[in-house]
């Protein structure tokens, strides 16, 4: 190798490690280093309270997501934060090809979407974060309309469990800013 190519190199290695110098790298549920309120992350996590929702599907979320918050102890007895979760669905049919006698166009796969809109506010009611998440789930639409019913149910099941763990994922993320 020739010493201009040395030269370069070395000045290439360097302003790399100048770039990447700024960076911090930590583990998201560490309990090393707290978050800017002074909290590390699980702690914070473990004391969220998710306020009551109003439909089926929103509660799935509610229930895999305390699960998830809380690993698996429930709610926590003296919150720190409460979470304020909507949960919207939507079913779409996705193909149409059935050919059957009489079942001609008849839709053949559908697709649960589940979409939330999260605020988590301390408890002297501060916005401290917000988003959206959306999970999707496929499903088969057989002819028989009650394995139709029970495979979309079983989808928006997957749909809702998906969003929760996102949730976790996302508020654990706001908290540890």
């Amino acid at each position: 190798m020739s010493l201009s190519r040395m030269n370069g190199l070395r000045v290439a290695l360097s302003c790399a490690m100048i770039a990447l110098a700024g960076c911090q790298v930590r583990p998201l549920y560490s309990d090393a280093a707290p978050n800017a309120l002074g909290t590390t992350t699980n702690a914070a996590l473990n004391s969220i309270s998710v306020n009551e929702v109003d439909n089926r599907l929103a509660q799935e979320v509610r229930n895999h997501l305390i699960f998830g918050l809380s690993g698996g102890a429930g709610e926590p007895a003296s919150p720190a934060y409460t979470l304020d979760l909507g949960v919207t669905s939507q079913t779409l049919s996705v193909a149409a090809i059935q050919n059957a006698p009489g079942n001609a166009g008849q839709p053949t796969a559908g697709s649960v979407v589940l979409t939330s809109l999260y605020v988590l506010k301390d408890m002297s009611g501060q916005q401290v974060a917000t988003g959206k998440r959306t999970a999707t789930a496929s499903f088969d639409r057989p002819l028989q309309q009650f394995a139709t019913l029970r495979a979309q149910r079983d989808a928006e099941n997957r749909a809702a469990r998906e969003l929760a763990d996102m949730l976790k994922l996302a508020i654990a993320a706001d908290l540890s800013k």
